[in-house]
């Protein structure tokens, strides 16, 4: 016999105390279990309607508002909310996007008090920018809906497998925004449709014919079945009739090696790249490599974390986990030398090939590594480096910075310690654990940390944090 489902049970009234991780109002209830809230926003009186329930915690949706928060905006987009069919793109909305970035910088000072007992000397100024059409990378999920007779594109719907029914986007460009209904009936129009789950997107720029750049829009389409001439001329149709967007179709029938161009064209030409106007370089890119969804807010932090490492013209730079280049070759406009590590053979390559590009391969080179299985031999193997950049990905630096407080402990002849440290984290968590190893047991201080804001309107806090040996 079939065990109907437990009914939803409405809370107390509760005093949200804060937001998590998640974007989520903590309360506590009349027993003390933590409570956490999803559209509540800290200083609110709520009821909320209990989904999940744990011994030492419960999760729900606000459903009763009794004393709202002055940080409570209404939200641009009418596609989010708690309401069924939500998207699931964003998080807060509805919370002032001046007091997201507070939210995230308390994060920030949160996880490294609690997590490393560290304090940074001085908080940096939020770098911040527009809080609307900034996202340039995004992975659309495609369904052909069969029983209503529509494709849909776009994010998932809010904790949900589904695919929301999104007309637009406010967070997209807006250029990219008015594509999701023409996508939708050029998908419906395929005979593969059934066969196509998700379309990646990747906004950059291009190089036009007498020098200037005009923008650049790259679709990568997933596709499980070959494509037909037919469809595939209706791809070529459809760029075409976009040519003010700069749009070219990328094709993915397999895993990420087997990206290609529609046109056969690979990379060739200046056709999708970011710029550091301030360094004045230049980066290529394919739509499946990491590149920061916020061009914007990337060079602003590019720039911040150079100055702040504070590279001189007789100093050798190291640049852990270097990617395609976006720190490395800004810093070689100022260093004497700059190493680049990455742990993919074909990014060395690549990056190798911007530093081309740029005119700076004299001031630049490569190294593949491994960094999450670094120790002292390797790292010493490298040679010593006045300063250090870490830009590692959500899993943090944990062996590099554990390799460098034990080469510290070991005091190698003739290897000394980077004088400083600018570390860019994607986790606050992970960045704390290595703070902590690098202050308690590499002899730094941390004397600089501030957020990036990234990603508005999500939980997602990105961080700058700067080390320094005396």
């Amino acid at each position: 016999m079939r065990r109907s489902a437990a009914p939803p049970i409405t809370t107390d009234w509760l005093q949200v105390e804060s937001l998590d991780l998640q974007g989520q109002g903590v309360a506590h209830d009349a027993q003390g279990k933590v409570v956490f809230i999803e559209g509540a926003l800290a200083g609110e009186t709520v009821r909320a309607l209990i989904q999940r329930r744990k011994s030492a915690w419960e999760q729900g949706a606000l459903c009763q508002l009794a004393a709202s928060s002055p940080l409570r905006v209404k939200p641009a987009c009418p596609h989010f909310g708690l309401h069924r069919g939500a998207c699931g793109g964003c998080k807060v909305q509805h919370l002032e996007p001046s007091a997201q970035v507070a939210v995230k910088q308390r994060v920030l000072e949160d996880n490294l008090a609690h997590l490393a007992k560290v304090k940074a000397e001085q908080i940096l100024r939020p770098i911040e920018g527009p809080a609307w059409a900034y996202r340039h990378r995004a992975r659309l999920s495609v369904r052909h809906v069969a029983a209503r007779g529509v494709v849909l594109v776009g994010f998932h719907e809010r904790q949900s497998r589904y695919v929301a029914d999104m007309t637009r986007c406010a967070i997209l460009p807006v250029g990219v925004s008015k594509l999701l209904l023409p996508l939708r009936d050029l998908i419906g129009s395929l005979h593969t449709r059934d066969r196509l789950p998700q379309i990646e997107l990747a906004v950059g720029e291009r190089q036009l014919p007498d020098g200037s750049y005009g923008p650049s829009t790259a679709l990568v389409l997933r596709h499980l079945q070959p494509l037909p001439e037919a469809d595939a001329q209706a791809l070529r149709t459809f760029a075409a009739e976009h040519q003010g967007l700069g749009l070219q179709w990328w094709l993915q029938p397999g895993g990420p090696d087997t990206v290609h161009r529609l046109d056969g064209r690979g990379m060739a030409g200046l056709d999708l790249l970011y710029r550091l106007p301030e360094f004045g370089v230049v980066l290529p890119f394919k739509p499946t490599d990491f590149t920061q969804v916020n061009a914007g807010i990337n060079g602003v932090m590019v720039g911040r974390a150079v100055r702040l490492l504070q590279p001189q013209s007789n100093e050798r730079v190291i640049d852990w986990f270097c990617g395609l280049g976006n720190f490395t070759l800004a810093l070689a406009r100022l260093a004497a030398q700059v190493l680049g590590v990455e742990g993919s053979a074909s990014l060395v390559e690549r990056a190798r090939d911007n530093a081309v590009l740029n005119g700076c391969s004299n001031q630049v080179a490569f190294a593949e590594r491994n960094l999450f299985e670094m120790d002292v031999q390797r790292l010493i193997a490298d040679g010593m480096a006045q300063k250090w950049l870490l830009d590692p990905p959500r899993e943090g630096a944990l062996a590099l910075c554990k390799a460098l407080a034990d080469a510290v402990a070991a005091a190698s002849p003739g290897w000394e310690p980077p004088q400083r440290i600018v570390y860019l984290s994607c986790n606050p968590a992970t960045l704390a654990r290595d703070a902590g190893l690098l202050v308690h047991q590499a002899g730094y201080r941390c004397t600089m940390a501030g957020v990036v804001n990234m990603f508005p309107h999500t939980a997602h806090v990105e961080s700058m944090a700067v080390f320094e040996r005396e």
